[in-house]
């Protein structure tokens, strides 16, 4: 794209010389009556800015001076830009991107921080960009900032254990934090201090083993995945159950085009709360299946029956076709108080 736009710029520099020789020529040899080698030589030195090669006997020949006086300038200055963005561009090109990224982060409002873009932060990103989610990634390495620049992520150079970092990324003004580095030290210290600044944050983290995850969860981490512990229940599950882990995996990623799984929470807003599911008849409406219902108070009603009344503070569990939730998420969304 850059070698395109310079080998353009070139191009253009290169048609507006040989126009303005060919317009000092054709003027010089009209209004001086001069041979065309001469006319061509003094149409050359007036371009240049060298000098003229004598003073123009009348005014057709000063105004074609003038002209072409006025394109020389034109020209040289455009080829000075071009030369300059030639060798400073790359540096110029940086700097304003780095200036674009750094106020794109300080605009974020309710994102994610993505601490460590390993192998699992970047699945973590892959999910949210299928999900529409805003996030930054947070990491020191190159290979996590090729990454991220291969992916447009919004990236921060530094450390999550660091309190300034973590402030750069917008803690103050982040949903949630995945402390997700290769290192079980670096995501115990990320959610301690996380936790320190941000009490009421979710935060997710990595762990290898249980001894980490314990510690982790003492640290404040809502909930803690460990990677090789879950790839092996998934594949004994593959195993044992193939068809309903095929299912579960296309209704919990992002990407699948089949059926989603999401979870609604009712406001107190929400003009469906206080209402059955059978009066509320969310199947006919939305298309979409409330399979699950987390109460209030924490507990889980894995079958809800139509008479569950849903009261504020619930969180439904629905799955459906990406249209089918979208219509579940009208359906229970909340309403602008009316004033009286």
């Amino acid at each position: 794209m850059t070698g395109t736009f310079r080998a353009r710029r070139v191009a253009y520099a290169a048609a507006g010389l040989v126009a303005t020789l060919i317009f000092g020529t054709i003027g010089f040899h009209r209004y001086l009556h001069e041979p065309w080698l001469q006319s061509f030589y003094r149409s050359v030195v007036t371009a240049s800015l060298s000098g003229l090669d004598t003073v123009p006997r009348n005014d057709g020949a000063r105004i074609v001076t003038i002209v072409v006086v006025l394109a020389g300038l034109v020209l040289i200055g455009y080829v000075g830009a071009a030369i300059v963005e030639a060798i400073a561009g790359d540096a110029i090109t940086g700097a304003l991107a780095e200036r674009r990224r750094q106020r794109a982060i300080r605009r974020l409002e309710d994102h994610f921080i993505i601490c460590g873009y390993g192998r699992v932060g970047r699945r973590v990103a892959q999910e949210f960009r299928a999900n529409d989610v805003p996030y930054v990634v947070l990491d020191f390495s190159e290979d996590a900032r090729a990454a991220a620049r291969e992916h447009g992520d919004l990236f921060i150079e530094g450390d999550g254990t660091e309190d300034e970092d973590l402030e750069k990324a917008g803690l103050n003004r982040a949903r949630g934090l995945v402390a997700s580095s290769d290192s079980d030290s670096d995501n115990l210290y990320i959610t301690l201090s996380a936790r320190s600044a941000r009490p009421d944050i979710s935060i997710v983290a990595r762990a290898t083993d249980e001894d980490a995850e314990k510690k982790l969860k003492l640290a404040g981490a809502d909930r803690v995945v460990a990677p090789y512990s879950t790839a092996g229940r998934v594949m004994a599950n593959l195993v044992l159950k193939p068809q309903v882990t095929a299912f579960l995996d296309v209704v919990t990623t992002a990407e699948g085009d089949d059926f989603l799984l999401e979870e609604i929470e009712v406001t107190p807003t929400c003009p469906q709360a206080g209402r059955t599911i059978r009066d509320l008849r969310v199947r006919d409406a939305t298309g979409a299946i409330i399979v699950a219902l987390r109460k209030s108070d924490g507990t889980f009603d894995t079958t809800p029956s139509p008479d569950e009344r849903i009261e504020v503070g619930d969180v439904l569990i629905g799955v459906g076709t990406p249209q089918e939730i979208r219509a579940l998420e009208d359906f229970f969304a909340p309403r602008a108080a009316v004033g009286p």
